[in-house]
């Protein structure tokens, strides 16, 4: 926890993250104030050290910067790097968050159950996926395509295309996933 006498250095290092953080998006103050719903004043005061930001000011600038809070405000190091999070359960499958920072690209290891009878409901929406096999076997269809990827394959598609996937069996199935907005694409550099 931050002792008193170091939260004005705390907050006074906030301006100029967010000006640097804005400026890397190549955004302007109006860019932001659309996104956060905070007006363009009170971004520059806040920007120049002459506002003292709130935490109902701090949340959607982080979300609008794809930044964690914690590093926005430049938090101390907790001295634990482990992502601690809670599974999550969702029509059957479990969703293992492996990224703790809001907005942006979205990480999950997923334990899908056998699927074997299910039927294709294709879906679209907006975003991007890459999809990488542990164990077990994907059934993805993707628009026309019908495709079974097994341990240590890799897939990547636009959410936009319709698609479908499913564990076909015999075993429940493992799957590193990245899910991105649109226009946010994995880079993979060989």
């Amino acid at each position: 926890m931050t002792a008193p006498s170091d939260l004005g250095e705390v907050l006074a290092g906030v301006g100029p993250r967010l000006r640097q953080l804005r400026l890397e998006r190549d955004a302007t103050l109006a860019d932001v104030a659309e996104q956060t719903g905070i007006s363009v004043s009170t971004l520059s005061r806040l920007e120049s050290g002459q506002r003292r930001p709130t935490l109902e000011l701090l949340l959607p600038l982080a979300a609008a910067h794809g930044v964690a809070l914690d590093e926005l405000v430049d938090a101390p190091e907790t001295g634990d790097p482990r992502v601690r999070a809670r599974p999550v359960v969702r029509h059957g499958r479990t969703f293992v968050p492996l990224t703790r920072r809001p907005g942006g690209l979205q990480s999950y290891k997923i334990v899908m159950p056998v699927e074997a009878d299910a039927e294709p409901s294709l879906r679209t929406h907006d975003g991007y996926e890459w999809m990488y096999v542990l164990s077990g076997q994907v059934r993805l269809v993707l628009g026309s395509r019908d495709l079974t990827i097994g341990p240590g394959e890799v897939v990547e598609f636009d959410t936009r295309t319709p698609h479908w996937v499913s564990n076909p069996g015999p075993h429940p199935t493992e799957v590193l996933a990245i899910f991105g907005p649109q226009g946010e694409r994995m880079h993979v550099r060989t």
